[in-house]
């Protein structure tokens, strides 16, 4: 179930807000109403990140490998082509 409190509960129910996150959910916390952040246990934060630090070190390793470069236009443009050819 989608955990949204009040930024408040971070300080005043803190064990409630750590037991939610721990479960592996994220609790969505709001100021005056609107979103203001995301609180994630450390483990599912970790699992995030880990595919996007992985595929930018490929990326890097591949850069190195290459001395192609290309520039944002002909990024765009070939992105475009591709995903109009679906």
């Amino acid at each position: 179930m989608l955990q949204i409190r009040p930024v408040s509960d971070l300080r005043n129910k803190f064990p409630d807000i750590e037991k939610i996150v721990n479960t592996g959910e994220p609790v969505y916390l709001t100021k005056n109403g609107y979103g203001a952040m995301v609180v994630l246990s450390l483990e599912e934060y970790s699992r995030l990140t880990d595919r996007v630090e992985a595929a930018l070190d490929k990326a890097d390793r591949l850069a190195e490998e290459d001395t192609t470069r290309m520039s944002h236009e002909e990024v765009f443009e070939k992105l475009r082509r591709e995903i109009n050819a679906q």
